[in-house]
């Protein structure tokens, strides 16, 4: 049982604030004052006797302890809403929830998208893209059922459980017919510091790899695009100069139908670590975790590329 100075509107609140890292934003969705808010938070702080939220110009963050209570309740208040759901509805629909980076998008996910359906072609599956922070807090807060991706690196996988599919690097391609492909001998890396690159916005882990990757080889190209847009991304490539550095298997299609052509060894020697993340403290539907069993299997007859023979050079 709850304790009973802690009561459920504490709770309600403390979610939305971590959903929104702003009181006044989660006031307005809780239809209450921002000082009404202020107080509650105040009032499960003081019951709880730790600090929950770090106070800051631009709006709050979670501290360790707040991240530990995010960790079960927020799945707690997402159970009570289903229950809730459950006895409005006379047959409940099974939904699976999944939050996707952008480096599985087009070939490990819609391939283990196909296997579930082929056991299971009723099953409604939600998939939304967005960072590994976003995608990690709304698992933290119950409104996923895990995170599929490159994320081992990632500071908000802290608390929750990550279980290691295989590793991916990260390369740079251009496209077929680039001019600096044409200079009659294999190009160097330094042939392509002058034209644009795609690459990954600021605050993913994805964009220091690259950040690393340029010191290391002491160059800074200039910045066309930042963005984790594949469509976008791939478009822009094959219409341009541009160079794109990205997770192999996001290229492996048009590297593999040679509309781009790998020009430099990855950008890490052994690659990041795709796996799944989920919230341990949330009780998995049977429906997903049949889809953990389609991934593990699709994870272990994923095609592996041998990226040194679609070097350029």
């Amino acid at each position: 049982m709850i304790h009973s100075p802690i009561k459920l509107r504490h709770l309600a609140a403390f979610a939305e604030v971590a959903r929104h890292g702003q009181f006044a934003s989660a006031a307005e969705a809780l239809s209450i004052t921002q000082p009404g808010m202020s107080k509650t938070i105040r009032e499960l702080e003081t019951n709880l006797g730790v600090v929950l939220f770090e106070r800051g110009p631009r709006g709050v963050t979670l501290t360790p302890a707040g991240r530990t209570l995010l960790r079960y309740t927020a799945p707690a208040l997402r159970s009570i809403d289903e229950g809730i759901e459950a006895v409005r509805s006379e047959a409940p629909e099974t939904v699976i929830r999944i939050g996707a980076l952008s480096n599985v998008e087009g070939g490990l996910l819609p391939e283990t998208l196909l296997a579930l359906h082929r056991a299971q072609p009723d099953l409604r599956v939600e998939v939304d893209t967005g960072t590994s922070a976003a995608l990690l807090t709304r698992l933290r807060l119950g409104e996923l059922d895990l995170v599929i991706g490159r994320m081992s690196e990632a500071q908000e996988i802290r608390d929750l459980s990550f279980e290691h599919l295989y590793y991916e690097p990260m390369i740079v391609v251009v496209r077929e017919g680039h001019p600096a492909l044409d200079a009659g001998s294999a190009p160097t890396l330094d042939a392509f510091t002058h034209y644009p690159w795609v690459i990954p916005p600021r605050g993913t882990t994805l964009r220091e790899q690259v950040e690393r990757y340029w010191v290391e080889r002491s160059i800074d190209p200039p910045h066309a695009i930042e963005t984790l847009s594949l469509p976008l991304s791939q478009a822009y490539v094959l219409r341009s100069d541009a160079a794109w550095v990205t997770p192999a298997d996001t290229a492996r299609a048009a590297v593999s139908s040679h509309q781009m052509v790998v020009i430099a060894s990855p950008v890490e020697i052994r690659g990041g670590s795709v796996g799944f993340a989920v919230n341990s403290s949330q009780p998995m539907s049977r429906a997903a975790r049949q889809f953990c069993d389609c991934l593990r299997s699709t994870a272990a007859e994923y095609p592996g590329v041998d990226w040194a023979n679609h070097l350029s050079a």
